[in-house]
């Protein structure tokens, strides 16, 4: 497989050795300094993979739409207009994108969404994120694919961290609170707190490699597929696209 890679990073890195270590050839791996040099490029790749910035979706829908390679993003901090503009590649070759590639994770969101409808009518629920003091994003896009999960509605008050007279908690409220410190790869937790009883559930990444593998492994899965936009919840679970 034939991988061109957008960013240089700590992700970005990990996914070019533990590509090469399985065989893998890299066609090119480009960061925010030589980004530019994607405009140069004809269809290099089997497959983009980008863990990059959020400033460098327009090089890469650019891209996409030129040459319809298809495309695994796992970049957050994207905004609503940024996350339409990415699906809009859909059109141009087909897409995946996820804030986690973990297993873990999926199974955890799964979890969510048949544990949360029988809790929220009586339990207040919180959510709680740590990474690395690297990390410039907050909430992290996991505690924003968790929220989805509890609430897909969105007609929950989202309270990013609580400082001063706030005054009582509302039932309507779910609390995401991020903390930052050492080297940590990740780890999530939502709370359930009810009448008299709690419920909680954690996950912890060890290591980086947990989401580079799983991205290798989805990525691999793209050549080939239709044009569009595809959820990983549902290639996991065996539901179709």
């Amino acid at each position: 497989m034939r991988f061109l890679l957008i960013g240089r990073g700590k992700m970005g890195r990990l996914i070019q050795e533990t590509a090469l270590a399985a065989g893998d050839e890299i066609s090119a791996a480009l960061g925010r300094e030589d980004l530019d040099q994607l405009g140069d490029l004809g269809r290099t790749a089997d497959v983009v993979v980008d863990f990059s910035r959020p400033e460098a979706l327009p090089e890469i829908c650019a891209y996409v739409r030129r040459t319809g390679t298809p495309l695994l993003s796992g970049t957050t901090g994207y905004t609503p207009v940024e996350r339409e503009q990415l699906a809009s590649l859909g059109e141009a070759a087909p897409v995946l994108w996820s804030a986690n590639f973990s297993l873990g994770i999926a199974v955890f969101l799964r979890a969510l969404q048949t544990v949360s409808p029988v809790l929220r009518p009586d339990f207040d629920i919180e959510i709680t994120e740590t990474h690395h003091n690297q990390k410039e994003d907050a909430p992290s896009g996991t505690a924003k694919l968790l929220l989805e999960a509890i609430d897909p509605a969105r007609s929950m008050k989202v309270c990013c961290g609580r400082a001063g007279n706030t005054g009582r908690r509302h039932r309507d409220e779910i609390g995401v609170h991020a903390l930052r410190g050492g080297t940590v790869a990740g780890t999530h937790t939502v709370q359930f707190f009810g009448p008299d009883e709690e419920l909680e559930i954690t996950h912890r990444a060890a290591s980086r490699q947990i989401f580079v593998n799983g991205a290798l492994h989805m990525a691999r899965l793209l050549p080939g597929k239709p044009k569009g936009v595809y959820d990983l919840q549902k290639i996991l679970f065996g539901e179709g696209s």
